[in-house]
């Protein structure tokens, strides 16, 4: 049982997952956020691999990708510095980003990678449910990871069923067609699609994400899903000056 399954056995509900992009504000920052995080509690955190062209990202995560790509970060340089977080957190932590860089990396050294520094799974918003069943699954069924799939209001629930059957871990419930970093609260025809996932019965829990920013749209997510991600407000306030006071301030903001 890898860290995330273990997670999601031991906490039925409230999982707080944080996201924020790797080599932003400063280039040697990925360790220091993921102490601070584990310092104060949360459950989850997804490592952004910078992209110059995120695609399902808003501005607020567009802009830290282009400012961590300008500060010479990359995945060699990300997996030395994850080297050793095992010495610093046992938290779950999962690797988001999008296909283009991993395959110029090479996904058998990419994974090599992974497993090296004891990392417990993959979010791959752009790579298609097939090629990860082809090129992935195998390797990641062997080493007990976490492929985690992305599903929104538009996806079928005969896709919706596959992509439940063939991972591993949670699914990454968006919450709207849209961008991240977008509204702060839920509408009505989104809380419909919450209550459709729920009646499902899928296999594997999930966790919503796009739009999460404060305590209150936090709460209201975990009503429909065992937990949430906040990506676009966590990057913003990690641009403050003093890291440590930021993240500690906001973290408490939400779980308070």
């Amino acid at each position: 049982m890898n860290r995330i399954n273990k997670l999601f056995k031991e906490k039925k509900d409230k999982i707080l997952s944080i996201y924020f992009t790797a080599g932003y504000p400063n280039l040697n920052d990925t360790t220091e956020i993921i102490k601070i995080l584990d310092e104060c509690g949360v459950d989850l955190i997804e490592v952004g691999m910078p992209f110059s062209d995120p695609i399902a990202d808003g501005p607020v995560i567009q802009h830290s990708s282009n400012v961590a790509i300008d500060n010479g970060m990359n995945l060699n340089l990300l997996f030395n510095q994850l080297d050793e977080i095992r010495k610093i957190t046992d938290i779950p932590i999962v690797l988001m980003g999008y296909v283009n860089p991993v395959y110029q990396f090479g996904y058998e050294k990419f994974i090599k990678n992974i497993l090296k520094c004891d990392l417990d799974g993959l979010i791959l918003p752009d790579l298609p449910l097939d090629d990860y069943i082809n090129e992935f699954k195998p390797i990641f069924d062997r080493e007990n990871l976490s492929f985690i799939p992305l599903i929104t209001p538009n996806t079928s629930e005969e896709r919706i069923r596959q992509i439940d059957s063939n991972s591993n871990g949670f699914i990454y419930m968006v919450s709207s067609s849209s961008i991240t970093g977008k509204k702060n609260s839920f509408d009505d025809k989104q809380i419909d699609y919450f209550q459709k996932i729920s009646s499902l019965s899928l296999k594997n829990p999930t966790i919503i994400g796009f739009g999460i920013s404060d305590k209150e749209s936090f709460e209201q997510a975990c009503k429909y899903s065992k937990g949430a991600i906040i990506g676009s407000k966590f990057i913003k306030e990690i641009s403050n000056v003093n890291l440590n006071e930021s993240i500690k301030n906001f973290i408490l903001s939400v779980r308070s």
